[in-house]
């Protein structure tokens, strides 16, 4: 049985959501995302609410079923109140510099990383360590931010990378153990 599946969303004000045949819209405020679901879930839409049921027991209906019901409730959230990253970075000369549409990371190599960024996403530099990545689809928001952290990992014997704002690095000792 699926707990997160069975769940059933409330539709805040403002939000639209319509349903044809596989395609879940919702609209909001902030923007429109669309959601793929497979045909064993249907949806439906009933007081104010989103209701997600299976139509047969076997194991990969079972397994998407919480896994729709998710993908819309991260819609409606995106659409409502959006989503954000905070990344941060820890070492001598690292820093981060928005500029447009693009951002420069100096991150202890001899060439600065140039990104290009999304135009679904907004990207602000809070001082020259730390940005925030804000946007409405949580996968897009995520994904720039694993590649933005992917340039230079934190490492663990001095602590220096980038990093997600409180993020804990495991620290080794190092050399003096021995």
């Amino acid at each position: 049985m699926s707990r997160i599946g069975n769940r059933v969303l409330s539709i805040p004000q403002g939000v639209t959501i319509t349903t044809e045949e596989n395609v879940v819209t919702v609209t909001g405020p902030k923007g429109t995302l669309t959601t793929d679901i497979t045909n064993a879930i249907k949806v439906s839409i009933e007081d104010n609410n989103v209701i997600t049921t299976r139509i047969n027991e076997t194991k990969p209906v079972k397994q998407m079923h919480g896994t729709a019901n998710s993908n819309i409730e991260n819609a409606i959230i995106g659409v409502t109140t959006g989503f954000t990253k905070s990344l941060e970075t820890i070492g001598v000369g690292y820093r981060f510099n928005v500029t447009g549409n693009t951002l420069t990371i100096n991150a202890g190599y001899s060439h600065p990383v140039i990104i290009e960024i999304p135009n679904d996403l907004t990207v602000t530099a809070n001082g020259n360590n730390e940005i925030t990545i804000a946007g409405i689809n949580k996968e897009i928001v995520g994904e720039f931010a694993a590649k933005i952290r992917s340039v230079r990992k934190p490492e663990p014997y001095k602590g220096k990378g980038i990093r997600y704002k409180g993020e804990y690095v495991r620290r080794k000792e190092g050399k003096k153990a021995a």
